[in-house]
């Protein structure tokens, strides 16, 4: 079983920057891919990225692509995801997540607490 703990949440200001970190024990972290979703209040889970246990392979949001990215360190056991051009609407509850399936956001089922970013005008 896999734990998944967030870090790096906060108040940012639209148009700045903020990284999330995820923190992977239990597991061999490089046997699984790996991924970032978000949640808002009143709104459903979204997908925001995903990354593949290489880390060759990602996938993004439609809303987030261009402005994150998301990064591995598996000798760390660490997932990041820089956030970049922050908006309010990103404002959310950040999750991150695991799976043994692929990449897609339906393939992820092992999830941390989460970490909340809010963005301010």
């Amino acid at each position: 079983q896999v734990q998944l703990v967030e870090s790096g949440g906060g108040l940012v200001q639209a148009g700045g920057s903020l990284r999330l970190s995820c923190a992977a024990s239990g597991l061999t972290s490089s046997s699984y891919n790996m991924g970032w979703f978000r949640q808002a209040p009143g709104k459903e889970r979204e997908f925001v990225a995903a990354i593949s246990r290489s880390g060759r392979g990602t996938n993004y949001g439609n809303s987030v692509r261009g402005r994150f990215s998301i990064s591995r360190d598996n000798a760390k056991n660490t997932v990041d995801l820089q956030m970049n051009s922050l908006k309010p609407e990103d404002t959310a509850v950040y999750y991150c997540a695991a799976t043994l399936a692929g990449l897609a956001p339906e393939d992820f089922g092992s999830w941390g607490q989460g970490t909340q970013v809010t963005v301010f005008l």
